[in-house]
């Protein structure tokens, strides 16, 4: 199998590491070899959390180069504009629909672009979901990650069933059966 790239961005906070580490454990159970790098910038502090996750046959190296992506799943809108420029031509970004202004917004320096997703979807192939609305209809908000994965696993070679399979090893066990739900329900989108 040719090397398949992905990355995770978001903000600190967002769950890209957990996500990170259900892709990985996906691609392990599959019997691929995976290679994961894991960007954090401030993380702690709501900067840009970066995550590349390659997998096939033979990986020799982690790191995702720009124009080299098959998958871009993005926690926020301004990080999907940011990291855009990874994706291939025929690739795809999943991006929930959610705006954390950075610091430079925050304090007035910079403006938070307008129509960030819809330009995007001028050049690239989008998908875009409020997440953090569906899950909040699941009564949990934070698992708004695990939703945006299971619509991003439709663009990938695994069963659902392998994927909750994962999922069931990877959460903490009181959050098991939201995260399942999570997943399915973006699984179905």
């Amino acid at each position: 199998m040719e090397t398949k790239n992905i990355m995770i961005v978001g903000v600190g906070g967002q769950g890209t590491l957990l996500t990170s580490r259900i892709l990985g454990g996906i691609t392990i159970h599959a019997g691929y070899d995976v290679k994961l790098s894991e960007v954090h910038g401030m993380a702690q502090r709501g900067g840009s959390v970066v995550t590349f996750v390659r997998y096939g046959d033979k990986v020799a190296e982690p790191i995702v180069e720009e124009g080299c992506a098959d998958v871009l799943i993005a926690f926020e809108r301004l990080e999907a504009l940011r990291y855009a420029h990874y994706l291939k031509k025929d690739g795809v970004i999943i991006a929930n629909d959610q705006r954390i202004d950075p610091m430079p917004v925050v304090i007035g320096a910079a403006e938070y672009p307008q129509n960030i997703l819809e330009e995007l979807a001028k050049e690239y192939k989008v998908i875009s979901v409020d997440a953090m609305a569906e899950a909040k209809k699941l009564g949990n908000p934070r698992v708004f990650n695990v939703i945006v994965l299971g619509i991003a696993a439709q663009h990938m070679d695994f069963s659902k069933e392998d994927w909750l399979t994962v999922i069931e090893k990877t959460v903490k066990p009181k959050t098991v059966e939201i995260n399942k739900k999570a997943f399915e329900a973006g699984y179905a989108m």
